[in-house]
């Protein structure tokens, strides 16, 4: 039995299956290194989601879907930021709101706009490529580990790198960690608090809206109503697990790739489907309370240091 679930290609299943909720933590990471908590994930990714759908079905350019999906993150994310840096709402007031309003327009754009309600899937529907390399075809473990990649599922991992070098290599990572730990301190040394934080929440958008055209274009070729399954909440409890860090949140969001293609694989062995579909959310919790509890001992240590040192 478990020969048949641990094989190579279930290497493959789970990046296939984090990747999207990796696009959702980095969406995540980044607003909360401003010590902005985006609740709105989901409903940014959902948004773009299906604007990636009807603008592939609309154009026949997966390219300019994937454009215009990020365009529609951008856009929600501006809600948000609105909401929270003008006029002082609550994060997670506002985040619900963007979810719940996500799933109202998307319902609503497909019945109206492409005419059909639940699902919507078209043969002429442009996915985003797949790479396949010759050169890998000749064995057998790297080709089912590496060939047949979405653009998309090979850019994530550069954007990993690319989204830890700019937090931690430079300037604007530091005035945007600084604004998120010591907004007071950051505004005494110069830093407009505000644009920074405009900026973080733009970007964050941006990412979310390109997780919704990965999930709808490249891990698969359809919409469906509320597709994000809770992959944007899965996101924030990935990032929670990494402590914001990009690198160690990909860690979190492998884990729950590896949970859920390792459910999908046990259901021929006679597994109830119910049980499949509940480990996926049992490890999203299971990881957000170990991650809460190591975040707690990290503040503890740190007052503990503070008090030997003689802060108050």
């Amino acid at each position: 039995m478990l020969g048949r679930i641990f094989t190579p290609s279930l290497i493959y299943a789970t990046i296939r299956s984090a990747t999207p909720i990796l696009y959702a933590a980095l969406c995540a990471s980044i607003t909360q290194q401003a010590n902005i908590l985006n609740i709105g994930t989901e409903g940014i990714m959902l948004m773009g989601a299906f604007f990636g759908v009807a603008v592939s079905y609309l154009t026949g350019s997966w390219l300019l879907a994937v454009l215009v999906a990020m365009a529609s993150g951008a856009a929600m994310a501006m809600i948000i930021a609105v909401g929270h840096i003008k006029y002082q709402a609550d994060n997670c007031a506002i985040g619900m709101g963007v979810n719940l309003f996500a799933v109202a327009m998307t319902k609503f754009l497909l019945n109206s706009v492409l005419g059909k309600n639940g699902t919507f899937t078209d043969p002429n529907l442009a996915g985003i490529p797949k790479l396949h390399f010759g050169f890998l075809s000749g064995d057998g473990f790297l080709n089912t580990v590496l060939n047949d990649w979405s653009i998309t599922e090979w850019f994530v991992i550069a954007l990993v790198l690319l989204i830890s070098f700019l937090f931690y290599k430079t300037a604007w990572g530091l005035r945007l960690r600084a604004v998120g730990r010591m907004q007071q301190a950051a505004q005494t040394a110069g830093i407009n608090v505000n644009s920074m934080k405009y900026q973080a929440i733009l970007i964050a958008g941006l990412i979310g809206g390109l997780a919704g055209a990965h999930l709808s274009l490249g891990y698969s070729k359809m919409f469906t109503e509320s597709m994000t399954n809770g992959r944007g909440f899965m996101g924030v409890a990935a990032m929670y697990f990494g402590a914001a860090n990009p690198l160690l949140t990909a860690v979190g969001c492998l884990v729950f790739g590896l949970a859920d293609s390792v459910g999908a694989r046990l259901q021929p062995f006679g597994v109830p489907s119910q049980v499949i579909l509940l480990m996926p959310y049992v490890v999203t919790v299971t990881v957000l309370a170990i991650s809460l509890i190591i975040d707690k001992k990290r503040r503890d240590a740190r007052k503990s240091s503070l008090v030997s040192a003689g802060v108050k």
